[in-house]
């Protein structure tokens, strides 16, 4: 059975290299990526590259995917950080037992669910980022990426690759488990 990824970004600002980077790695090990949003349609990039959001999140059932991985960018502060639905939508998948991860920014909507609480997460180095990690009793750590079992976090474009490798990495070790 093909295994699907859900990669979900902000309505505008998402950055690139964060959902790009990630989204080569999993369709190159053969899993399908979907991009969604809050809304439909091209979405224009921090750096003014350009993605198309097939679905509204919310709209999609969890248990569809194998992975729901929130994407960074400027717009997901703006966007997601506050979004309840978003957060709704990531502690469902990771009750279903769905790999649940983010990168950059989007480390920091998965950290807001709560589900990291005790443990250690990481996201780009800046202190608005570091600062909601201490704040929901999360350690932060400076590493491109920090994988548990259940939950993946990213630091950012430059970790972006390494994200997306451990994405499927995990799949891959949860599809022989």
């Amino acid at each position: 059975m093909t295994k699907q990824a859900l990669l979900i970004i902000p309505p505008d600002r998402f950055n690139e290299d964060e959902l790009f980077l990630p989204k080569a790695e999993l369709e190159q090990a053969g899993i399908v990526v979907t991009v969604a949003s809050t809304k439909t349609g091209e979405i224009t990039g921090d750096n003014q590259g350009k993605a198309v959001a097939e679905a509204v999140f919310s709209d999609l059932p969890t248990g569809d995917y194998d992975v729901v991985a929130v994407i960074g960018g400027s717009g997901t502060i703006d966007y997601l950080w506050g979004d309840d639905k978003l957060q709704q939508y990531v502690k469902e998948a990771y009750d279903r037992n769905i790999l649940v991860a983010g990168i950059c920014a989007g480390s920091v909507a998965v950290v807001k669910t709560g589900l990291l609480k005790g443990r250690q997460a990481t996201c780009y180095p800046v202190d608005v980022m570091i600062d909601q990690l201490k704040a929901n009793d999360v350690d932060y750590v400076v590493e491109h990426v920090v994988a548990h079992d259940d939950i993946i976090t990213s630091d950012g474009p430059e970790g972006a690759r390494a994200f997306g490798q451990a994405l499927v990495e995990a799949l891959s070790t949860k599809a022989n488990a």
